[in-house]
């Protein structure tokens, strides 16, 4: 279809309460070979008009009962903000007070009637060019638009495959199932929603967690793996792994990788003050690792270990309870609680004995 055509088929409506004067306008147009024309007389009718059929011009009237041609102006203005729509005002007042108030209303050009058919015609023309060219750039800003929000998908995407590989590898240095990862995370997500967190946040946390223990690969196989108890100095060199997770993770400036370093930092930390590496305490420590902290250890106790057996679920609530105030933020701990019947159906969807899980898994 060329431009002509385009043109020849856009929408346009004639507002006059003058039906000699429509029916004059529906005829030059129709000549002309314009074939989507509407019309009213009735001024009241043009907003839900507009919103229904979206012209591509308005020729438009001044002096009309129950509305002026500038109160449809300021009408549609409030109405259609976002969008452009050129109005060609026909009027048989010529003062110059009436022609700046109707361009200052919103009116693209202007007309006194008697008009010349040629040049109304002409107007009509030029005015429907600038709104074609309108809708060409509002097409390309949508489709560039739309490109950047693909990129940015993508972008994510790749971030989300990062954090997958590295908590598969913290995994597998710590002997854990990727099952105790995904139920840690999903844990967490369910926890912060409860806790008031919004769902992107909440979402981020899903994400970024698994890569809680990534510190552990720079931890040897000696201390990491081993079946007893740990030595006072080989806890010490058990608990910079927090610490090496920040430095594998880096400092970057993304929002996912930014909080999976927050949390691979601090889930170590303690409500008390006792914990590590840095020994803070309360609010101080970041929501995210608080939320990590008590989903993190409530799935570990549950699950088995070389070193140990499973908790019972008994077991295992009631130290998450008791250490409400000392390892644990007292009010999260509470809304732990409350959420514990989806906490568990988790190690129903998520058993051990599967081989692998994802972070996107559903």
């Amino acid at each position: 279809m060329n431009s002509v055509e385009t043109l020849l088929q856009s929408k346009i409506l004639i507002v006059d309460d003058e039906p000699v004067n429509v029916l004059l306008l529906e005829y030059i147009l129709a000549a002309e070979g314009y074939q989507n024309v509407h019309s009213s007389t009735d001024p009241r009718q043009v907003q839900s008009l507009q919103q229904r059929e979206q012209f591509d011009l308005i020729l438009l009237d001044m002096r009309m009962p129950h509305m002026s041609g500038i109160d449809v102006m300021a009408a549609l203005a409030e109405q259609e903000h976002d969008n452009f729509i050129p109005i060609l005002v026909l009027t048989a007042q010529s003062d110059d007070e009436t022609r700046v108030n109707a361009l200052v209303a919103g009116a693209m050009d202007f007309l006194t009637k008697p008009f010349k058919n040629w040049e109304v015609l002409l107007r009509i023309h030029n005015m429907l060019k600038t709104r074609q060219f309108y809708l060409a750039q509002r097409y390309r800003a949508d489709e560039l638009e739309e490109k950047v929000r693909e990129r940015t998908q993508e972008v994510r995407a790749n971030q989300l495959k990062i954090v997958q590989r590295l908590g598969r590898a913290g995994e597998f240095r710590d002997n854990e199932t990727g099952a105790h990862v995904i139920r840690m995370s999903r844990s967490c997500q369910l926890l912060a929603l409860a806790a008031g967190l919004d769902s992107q946040r909440a979402e981020l946390i899903l994400f970024a967690s698994p890569m809680h223990d990534v510190g552990k690969i720079g931890i040897p196989d000696d201390i990491l793996l081993k079946p007893g108890k740990l030595t006072i100095d080989e806890f010490e060199i058990m608990k910079t792994h927090a610490q090496i997770g920040g430095e594998i993770i880096g400092d970057d400036s993304s929002e996912l990788l930014s909080m999976a370093r927050l949390i691979a930092v601090n889930h170590h930390e303690k409500w008390d003050g006792s914990g590590y590496p840095r020994g803070i305490s309360g609010v101080a420590i970041a929501i995210e690792s608080r939320i990590a902290s008590i989903c993190d250890v409530f799935d570990a106790l549950m699950s088995e270990r070389p070193y140990k057996q499973a908790w019972p679920v008994d077991e295992a609530v009631a130290l998450i309870s008791d250490q409400a105030g000392i390892h644990f933020d007292p009010e999260l701990v509470a809304t732990f609680l409350d959420i514990l019947p989806n906490i568990l159906q988790l190690r129903e969807q998520y058993p051990d004995n599967e081989t692998e899980y994802h972070i996107l898994h559903h």
